[in-house]
């Protein structure tokens, strides 16, 4: 299987119009899962979603599959005018039923192999919604800090499905970050989910990004500079 993230201008009516339709498996050959979401920023403080821009984050059999959506699905040529990327799945954390990740056995990540994706997963408990924001406040505002992250970008659809999709240099720099004693703000998040969770369910998903086209913000994000969602 593969990831795709699509995420294009369309204006605040295009916008709302893509998050009412979201592609269907079972009407779309090859797709297992699909959602359409706003972005946003990954920083320190309240979520700064960007209502003019919308996302499409889908799961497929193939690349054939993906192909032949980009090529007939009318959704996807509207979102043909900004950028998307195809994700390998190469390591999954936790689970989120929604998407079932299926990982190559031999795929591996090097310390050093070029830029790694990672997307994390979460439906979130409304209860548990202020606490959440805050933890995550401080993990985002230490990530967009990070100068070994290419770009990174927030995810939601209301009320509860929140996602974050980043770039990294490589896998070591991404794991100073998650791991490393020198800023512990993103341990302190993980210890504070298992100690009373966010959410319903969550995954953590590291990618090999490829096959990249586009722009976004008239940059492309895997080469550029840290973005803002």
């Amino acid at each position: 299987m593969i990831v795709s993230l699509h995420i294009s201008e369309l204006g605040i009516s295009g916008t709302r119009a893509a998050l009412g339709r979201s592609p269907q498996p079972g009407k779309v050959p090859g797709l297992r899962f699909a959602t359409t979401t706003l972005t946003g920023a990954l920083a320190a403080g309240p979520p700064r979603l960007r209502p003019g821009r919308a996302a499409l984050l889908a799961s497929w059999d193939d690349d054939t599959a993906l192909d032949r959506f980009l090529a007939e699905d009318p959704l996807a040529g509207r979102l043909a005018g900004g950028w998307q990327v195809r994700l390998r799945p190469v390591q999954v954390l936790g689970a989120w039923s929604p998407l079932p990740v299926e990982t190559d056995p031999g795929a591996t990540l090097s310390d050093e192999d070029g830029p790694v994706a990672v997307l994390t997963l979460g439906s979130l408990r409304l209860r548990r919604a202020v606490p959440f924001l805050r933890a995550n406040s401080r993990a985002a505002g230490r990530a967009a800090a990070d100068p070994s992250m290419l770009t990174a970008i927030a995810l939601a659809r209301p009320p509860r499905f929140v996602a974050t999709f980043s770039i990294w240099q490589n896998v070591s720099a991404m794991s100073r970050y998650a791991y490393g004693t020198a800023h512990p703000q993103h341990k302190e998040v993980v210890r504070e989910h298992r100690a009373q969770p966010f959410h319903h369910q969550a995954a953590f998903v590291r990618c090999r990004p490829y096959g990249a086209r586009g722009t976004l913000g008239g940059s492309e994000p895997t080469a550029a500079p840290k973005l803002a969602g």
